[in-house]
């Protein structure tokens, strides 16, 4: 297998899921201090698809750290195929519950003309974009494994 940027148990493979773990917490926090998000099946949705992120990420990040403390790279095939299995499923969730969401959110602001809920569409327009950018990197670090697989 080669080593690509970004391949686990590099320090740039780590910086790639910590961003993933830092938009998808700040999304689930700008959406959870809202007192209505409930009320929307695709903002719990978001919710839910974030959640499913924090922990996939952190779980990828704490085995960077443990392969840079060891200074080896994650290079297995199977690590490899779970990797890719993995990440293209949070990916998934992840554009699905954003778009989804945005959906919401275009409706409230330009259909609508108004939002009613006040300073809480703000909230969700920021974290709309904070789930946006989650899947940008997850998406980034699902091709980056593709490509590892493929190279294997």
């Amino acid at each position: 297998m080669k080593d690509f940027c970004g391949t686990p148990g590099t320090f740039l493979g780590l910086i790639l899921r910590m961003t993933q773990f830092i938009f998808a917490a700040g999304s689930i926090a700008s959406m959870a201090t809202t007192t209505s998000f409930f009320n929307l099946t695709a903002f719990c949705y978001l919710i839910a698809s974030m959640g499913l992120q924090i922990i996939w990420s952190f779980v990828l990040a704490l085995l960077d750290v443990y392969a840079l403390l060891r200074k080896k790279v994650l290079l297995n095939p199977v690590l490899i195929s779970l990797f890719v299995v993995g990440d293209w499923v949070t990916a998934t969730l992840s554009l699905a519950a954003a778009s989804a969401s945005a959906g919401i959110t275009v409706l409230y602001f330009h259909d609508l003309g108004h939002c009613h809920f006040g300073e809480e569409c703000q909230k969700y327009q920021i974290s709309v974009a904070l789930a946006f950018l989650s899947w940008i990197s997850t998406s980034i670090s699902s091709l980056i494994m593709l490509w590892l697989l493929a190279a294997g």
